[in-house]
Formats: C-alpha cells, sequence, structure tokens
C-alpha cells in the first residue's frame, strides 16, 4: 500500500499540472461520483488544489467540492498529455480529469467519494486521523498522546495504526524502528518518553527524506523506490526491509522477519540492533 511519502509526491506532481486550470473534460465509473456530476457538472470547475493527508490525495475544485481517494493496495494515478497513450487499459480507469494540457487519471481506485469543502474536518475518514507526519503543522504534542493511548500496542502496530499518525505504512515502520534501535514487539507503555520521541523524530525525518523538493523549475525529479539508508547503491535502500535472513548493515547479525498483530503484517528487524521482545 502506498504510503506518505508516495502520497505526497503525487500529490504535489498533480497539483503543479492541474492546479489553476479549468476543467474540460470529467469522466468517471463509479456510480457515486457519477450522480454527484450529473446533478453539478465537473467540468467547468477550476481545479484549485491538489494536496496530500496521510495516505489520502484529496483534489479540491472550486465551488466548494473535493474528492478524496484512497490508493490501498492497487490504485494509482497517472498523468498524461491529452492524447497520449495510457500505461494501463482503459478498462481500468475510474476517474478521469483532464484540464487543457493534462489528463489525470485515477486507476483500480478503490476508495472514491465527494466531499463539501466546509464539511472537510469533519468527513469520518478525515477526521480520525493522527497527526500527519509530513503536516508542517505537526503536532507532535498531540502525536505523543495519541501513541500512549494505545499503550497495550507493540508499537510497530501503533506506527501503522493511522488514528495515531498519519502517513506511515508497513515498510516504514520497520525502517524506523531499526534506525530507532526498538524492538516493534516492545509495547508502547514500556517505551520510555525519550525512546517514543525518537520513533516519532525518526518517522518525521524517514518520510521527509523521501519526499525531497522537485528539481529546477519545479520539475519532479524523483527516481527508484524508498530510500531510508541514505546509501546510493539501489540495492542499498533499505535497513531491514525485505532482507530477511540477510546480514544487518550495521552488526552483521541475520535479519529477522515476522508476521505481526491483528493483521498479520510483514514486520523486518535486527534482534541485535533492536533488543527485546520478539
Amino acid at each position: 500500500m502506498p504510503e506518505g511519502d508516495t502520497l505526497a509526491r503525487a500529490a504535489r506532481a498533480l497539483h503543479r499540472a492541474l492546479a489553476g486550470k479549468p476543467v474540460v473534460r470529467f469522466e468517471t465509473v463509479l456510480p457515486r461520483l457519477a450522480r454527484v456530476d450529473a446533478g453539478a457538472p465537473v467540468a467547468g470547475r477550476t481545479v484549485e488544489r491538489v494536496e496530500s493527508v496521510g495516505k489520502h490525495l484529496l483534489l479540491h475544485f472550486s465551488g466548494g467540492l473535493v474528492l478524496r481517494t484512497h490508493l490501498r493496495m492497487n490504485g494509482s494515478w497517472h498523468l498524461y498529455r491529452p492524447g497520449a497513450p495510457w500505461r494501463r487499459p482503459a478498462s481500468a480507469m475510474r476517474v478521469l480529469v483532464e484540464v487543457p494540457d493534462a489528463v489525470a487519471v485515477a486507476f483500480e481506485l478503490p476508495v472514491a467519494e465527494w466531499i463539501r469543502a466546509a464539511d472537510l474536518g469533519r468527513a469520518p475518514a478525515l477526521a480520525r486521523l493522527g497527526p500527519d507526519l509530513l503536516s508542517p503543522a505537526f503536532d507532535q504534542a498531540e502525536a505523543e498522546r495519541r501513541l500512549r493511548a494505545r499503550g497495550a500496542l507493540a508499537v510497530a502496530d501503533a506506527l501503522v495504526d493511522q488514528g495515531a499518525l498519519a502517513g506511515a505504512g508497513n515498510e516504514l515502520k520497520s525502517e524506523i524502528l531499526f534506525v530507532a534501535g526498538v524492538s516493534p514487539f516492545r509495547r508502547v507503555e514500556d517505551l520510555a518518553d525519550a525512546e517514543l520521541r525518537a520513533v516519532i523524530a525518526t518517522a518525521r525525518r524517514l518520510i521527509a527524506e523521501n519526499v525531497p523538493p522537485p528539481g529546477p523549475g519545479g520539475v519532479e525529479t524523483w527516481r527508484g523506490g524508498r530510500r531510508t539508508t541514505r546509501r546510493m547503491n539501489p540495492r542499498e535502500r533499505a535497513w531491514v526491509y525485505g532482507r530477511g535472513g540477510r546480514p544487518c548493515r550495521r552488526c552483521g547479525a541475520p535479519i529477522a522477519f515476522a508476521r505481526q498483530g491483528p493483521h498479520a503484517q510483514a514486520t523486518w528487524w535486527c534482534p541485535r540492533c533492536q533488543p527485546g521482545p520478539g
């Protein structure tokens, strides 16, 4: 499932291509979206901005209309020049937003809904979110409070709970806890305050480092997958994620792997660098 850094890069690319431009064509195969479009057409509105909030992507249109989408496992947004061939079949298209010089297409979109801009703060899917790790207005105290409220959970499970912190997913979870030196199986209530703050600070740093500033002229230059080691070799992008049985990049001990939590999510860690349960 795409994590907060991936959504932030997608939102930035969509914003650059669409914002401030009139919609010349809107199409959808999703009945809930189509009904609203039939009564109050999206074509003719202006795309005001595109933003990400945790793992949600929001397209704001003039007239106080917001399209919220969530990609889950298989969804994706693509950008094309008008008339250019798509990289996915037309049967996978769920939403299309065209402006004079760009076409944004959402494929295999599992979650999409219209929200009135005035109701955005009360929308259930957004209102439940914890502090967004990428937000300039990140609320450290609230993040600590929400994590502490999940004291009986293993810290790895708490990190991917979007109601505690918004943005981190399964890959970042394992990387954050390795860098912070915390066993993924330790309960939140057993972490010292300094340890909890270190986990939060590490989460914010790693996710931000994977949303680098755009290149010259605002062009997106991101290439390759998520990188948490700061190493240039593409084979050394991650510390522990996906590396079960291989030597730890720091101490040489074999990286461990287990299924964890109520959803049996994959977790990787180094038993030597992250001592504790597990």
